[in-house]
């Protein structure tokens, strides 16, 4: 498992005094070392995520923003079980996204399952960029990702605006 602290730090609860100081400089958020000790807690019991790649982990406002290895991904999003483990463990609502990806690719990972059929961006005066996302479908009550959390997960995170459109208006 590799992840933003030691290894042995997240296995013991506990920082070295390399990790507390990467956490003092800013280098590393408390996020950061939350979420790998609670994976590496429940690597214990659960080979499939020893394997996994922790980039970093970002909390707005109880939502943690997981950025994960491509293949960590793939993996949980094929096993009901897997993400389940993990909502139960981290406790707040958490969202999967490839690390280093566009911000085309962030917004994706943000509504999976949703098909989106187009992102795009416009320069506005003033050097402001505005973001467009058009999703499949139709809005209805019974929508399964809160579009209003998404779009401030994408502005604390990527400093965008966005707005978000259906594809069927009616």
């Amino acid at each position: 498992m590799k992840l933003p602290i030691c290894s042995f730090d997240a296995k013991n609860a506990v920082l070295c005094p390399q990790c507390e100081g990467n956490v003092e400089k800013g280098l590393l958020l408390q996020s950061d070392v939350n979420a790998s000790i609670i994976l590496a807690n429940i690597a214990k019991s659960n080979k499939e995520i020893e394997d996994f790649t922790l980039y970093s982990c970002k909390e707005f406002e109880e939502n943690l923003i997981l950025e994960l290895d491509k293949k960590d991904i793939r993996k949980i999003r094929q096993s009901r079980t897997i993400y389940r483990i993990l909502q139960e463990q981290f406790k707040s609502k958490i969202w999967l996204v490839e690390a280093d990806e566009t911000d085309k690719k962030f917004i994706e990972d943000l509504f999976f399952p949703t098909k989106i059929l187009s992102i795009n961006s416009v320069w506005a005066p003033g050097g402001i960029q505005k973001t467009k996302a058009v999703i499949s479908g139709r809005w209805t009550p019974r929508f399964p990702i809160d579009t209003e959390k998404v779009v401030e997960i994408v502005k604390n995170a990527r400093n965008l605006d966005i707005e978000i459109e259906f594809e069927d208006k009616r």
